[in-house]
C-alpha cells in the first residue's frame, strides 16, 4: 500500500511536501481544498478527525496528523538520509525551531494573519488582530535570527526544522513582512535545493521560480 498525503498547496503541508521529495518517498497526493471546507467533510474526518493539514497515512493505515508528528516520524523512518542530528544538543536545536516556527509564528502569529474572524468576529476589531499577528511573526523571526546567523542549515545539514522555517518564511515574504538577514539568507538558501523548487512547481508557484 503506497503512503497517501493530504495537503493544501501553500499550506503548512508544504513543508511535509518537501521533506517527502528530499526523501524521495513514493506516495499519493490528494489535495485538501481548505476554502472548499474539504476538511470539514465526512470523508476526511474519517481519515482525520481534527480536520487539520497536513495528514500522512502510512502504508498500514496509521494517520499522521501533525507538523511535528509526521516530520519526526519521517526523520526516524529514515535514519539515513539525516534529517535529524545524532547529538543531543542538536536534537534540542531542532525542537527549539520546530517550536518557534509552528507554535509561535504560525500558531500565535500568522493564525491572526490568516484566520482572523477566529479572534474577532467584529470586522472593527479585526484590523486589530491582524497588526498583533504581524507583531508575533515578527517577534518570533527575531528570535529565530540568532540561532541561524552563521549557518546554513539549523543544524549541520538539511533537516525536518528547515522544512518548518520554509514555510513559514514563505508566508512572510508572500504577504510582505521583512525577514532578518538570517532568515533571509536561509529562505534564499533553501530555494535553491531540487527538492524546494520541484514542490513549489508542483504547488503552483512555477511563475515565481522564473521570477528568481
Amino acid at each position: 500500500m503506497t503512503m497517501r498525503f493530504y495537503m493544501t498547496p501553500g499550506s503548512c503541508s508544504t513543508g511535509i511536501h518537501i521533506l517527502l521529495e528530499e526523501l524521495e518517498l513514493v506516495f499519493e497526493a490528494h489535495i485538501v481544498d481548505l476554502l472548499a471546507g474539504d476538511h470539514r467533510k465526512p470523508a476526511y474526518l474519517a481519515i482525520n478527525p481534527n480536520g487539520t493539514i497536513p495528514t500522512l497515512v502510512l502504508d498500514d493505515g496509521t494517520a499522521l496528523t501533525d507538523f511535528q508528528a509526521i516530520a519526526w516520524w519521517l526523520a526516524r523512518a529514515y535514519p539515513g538520509r539525516q534529517l535529524i542530528p545524532a547529538d543531543a544538543e542538536g536534537l534540542a536545536r531542532v525542537q527549539t525551531l520546530l517550536d518557534l516556527a509552528g507554535h509561535e509564528i504560525h500558531g500565535q502569529g500568522f493564525t491572526r494573519i490568516f484566520t482572523t474572524d477566529r479572534y474577532a468576529a467584529d470586522p472593527a476589531e479585526q484590523a486589530a488582530v491582524q497588526a498583533e499577528g504581524r507583531a508575533r511573526v515578527a517577534r518570533g523571526f527575531a528570535a529565530v535570527a540568532p540561532l541561524l546567523a552563521g549557518r546554513d542549515y539549523v543544524t549541520e545539514r538539511f533537516g525536518i526544522a528547515d522544512g518548518a522555517l520554509f514555510y513559514v518564511e514563505f508566508w512572510a515574504e508572500r504577504i510582505g513582512i521583512p525577514l532578518p538577514e538570517p532568515c533571509q539568507a536561509h529562505y534564499r538558501r533553501l530555494l535553491q535545493r531540487r527538492a524546494v523548487r520541484q514542490v513549489l512547481a508542483e504547488e503552483g508557484y512555477g511563475a515565481m521560480l522564473r521570477r528568481l
